[in-house]
């Protein structure tokens, strides 16, 4: 088993903790209900873990987190199916789930 992500930020945890189990990446998260014991241990302790359970998942666990948490600043990108903009960091569109256009224009292969 090995960490792969932590923060503060409950929020960021959960987003994180759901991307690798929507790739089928199999988690242990410690520390979720540490927050009581904060003073009795110091605030960076009581902080969430998300730890791949297989060993063999973490290069991936840490590429799927690093393109996800990366400040890419790419264009938001429109949908050729619904005319709909959507964020950099959708796989699909939200409304139709089109895939985006690849780089150069041309649309992009399944």
């Amino acid at each position: 088993m090995r960490m792969v992500y932590t923060n503060d930020n409950r929020m960021l945890v959960g987003n994180a903790r759901n991307l690798l189990e929507s790739a089928g990446i199999e988690l242990l998260v410690k520390n979720e209900f540490a927050g009581g014991v904060i003073g009795e241990l110091s605030a960076f302790d009581a902080w969430v873990e998300l730890w791949v359970v297989e060993d063999a998942d973490y290069r991936r666990a840490c590429k799927i987190l690093e393109t996800a948490l990366s400040d890419r600043n790419e264009p938001d990108w429109h949908c050729s199916g619904c005319g709909e903009i959507n964020d950099v960091a959708f796989e699909y569109c939200w409304r139709c789930q089109s895939r985006p256009p690849a780089r150069g224009g041309a649309p992009a292969g399944d």
